[in-house]
């Protein structure tokens, strides 16, 4: 009913820059909240940004300042800018879309495949 496809990982030195985005198709009535998660190896999947519908966003501390999270609602697609990236960023970032398909009339979490980020020192 719903896809999420996620594009923008890949391989970067420390200080670099990436930005992910994930592309929602499918029987979309609206999205609702957005966000952006993260599983390193050995670690639990943990939230990094979200933003929900007409609010302001939020972040995980070590994030701050240099995350953006940023919605198209006419695209929908969400992006996840990350500057001045650290080794400690590296992990599989998952998308994550609160969705209304048409016809229904409550939301369902949809998530992205996973995309890998890996920041070399």
């Amino acid at each position: 009913q719903v896809q999420l496809v996620e594009s923008g990982g890949g391989l970067v030195q420390a200080g670099g820059s990436l930005r992910l985005s994930c592309v929602a198709s499918g029987n979309i009535f609206s999205i609702n909240a957005v966000g952006w998660y993260r599983q390193a190896p050995g670690n639990q999947r943990e939230q990094v940004a979200a933003i929900h519908r007409g609010s302001s966003a939020v972040y995980k501390d070590s994030v701050k300042g240099r995350f953006t999270i940023s919605r198209d609602n006419a695209k929908n697609t969400v992006y996840l800018q990350m500057n001045s990236l650290k080794p400690d960023d590296t992990a599989v970032y998952y998308c994550v879309l609160s969705v209304v398909i048409e016809g229904q009339l409550y939301e369902t979490d949809y998530w992205g495949q996973g995309i890998q980020v890996t920041v070399s020192s």
